[in-house]
């Protein structure tokens, strides 16, 4: 199979966004016995967006979007759906994928999905359509128990969209899958999130997350830790190491220079993180400016795991 890994651009359909949150989660709780693995979580999700819920594993996503499709009972807080306490089909706006898919082995993918559409009673699915989406069509005629991991994978993201629903939640959608098959079910979330729906999406893998999500949420414990846009949670600015032979003078150059917003001292070194739309190379030149002479600069790019380490630290 051919994977086009052209960039897709994320235009949602605004004719389907709103103003109105798409769901508010308030001070959700739930208990096992002792264990408490949802410890009073805020959450606002609007419509259009492609939200990641991010954190270890055990540290509650999935016990979070148990409770937000009814199928957990929370302890104590509350959640609201589309911004209307009287909507009394909020789950016929809901595709779902949780845990593992399960489909009948022996029918292949247009009889399953024929089943799925008589279950959530919608009439004449556009099963081809679908199946062409994530990328099935030619397998359409093939048993299920014939599928990879990650044809079954899709198929499920398939399932999920019949009834055009509003939303998509997944869980894991990536787990298991070589990386292949990740990429795959990575494009084929970014097509559904560029057709306007909105998708919540509960990973442990940082890069997923940063490839897909537009916002995200890091829960650990159950608490959360930091929810908002994905750049401004998962901060890619550089680290820009720098060493002269004076320290110290150098140090003091730096410090509260419009040029660098954070510095700190690492033995006979400093490390650095320049102001938006600087260059490392003006480091250079300021220090030749004041007569010192930078004999180490190196541009380390920022990783994704030290800051999502140095967040669940705090």
């Amino acid at each position: 199979m051919v994977i086009d890994t052209a960039p897709i651009e994320l235009t949602p359909n605004t004719s389907k966004v709103t103003l109105m949150p798409l769901l508010t989660v308030n001070h959700l709780a739930k208990n096992y016995g002792s264990v408490r693995a949802l410890d009073g979580l805020d959450l606002t999700v609007e419509a259009g967006q492609v939200f990641g819920l991010l954190g270890p594993n055990g540290s509650g996503k999935t016990t979070l979007l148990s409770v937000l499709l009814d199928v957990v009972r929370p302890s104590g807080g509350s959640f609201l759906w589309f911004d209307n306490p009287e909507d009394t089909h909020v789950r016929q706006r809901i595709g779902a994928l949780l845990e593992t898919p399960n489909f009948y082995p022996y029918l292949n993918a247009e009889q399953n999905l024929s089943i799925v559409a008589s279950i959530k009673h919608v009439a004449n699915p556009p099963i081809q359509s679908l199946l062409e989406l994530v990328q099935l069509s030619e397998r359409r005629n093939s048993a299920y128990k014939t599928y990879s991991l990650g044809m079954k994978q899709r198929l499920a993201l398939a399932s999920c969209l019949v009834g055009d629903p509003d939303v998509l939640i997944l869980d894991e959608p990536s787990n298991g899958l070589d990386p292949e098959g990740m990429i795959e079910v990575r494009h084929i979330i970014q097509k559904i999130a560029a057709q306007g729906k909105t998708i919540i999406m509960a990973s442990h893998l940082l890069d997923e997350v940063e490839k897909i999500c537009s916002h995200v949420a890091i829960i650990k414990n159950g608490k959360m830790l930091a929810t908002g846009a994905v750049g401004s949670i998962l901060n890619h600015q550089p680290t820009v190491e720098v060493g002269a032979a004076d320290v110290e003078k150098l140090q003091q150059l730096l410090s509260g220079h419009t040029l660098v917003q954070k510095l700190e001292r690492k033995g006979g070194r400093l490390a650095l993180e320049l102001s938006p739309g600087r260059l490392p190379e003006e480091l250079n030149l300021l220090a030749f400016e004041h007569g010192m002479v930078l004999d180490h600069l190196v541009l380390k790019p920022s990783s994704l795991e030290m800051e999502f380490l140095e967040i669940t630290r705090k």
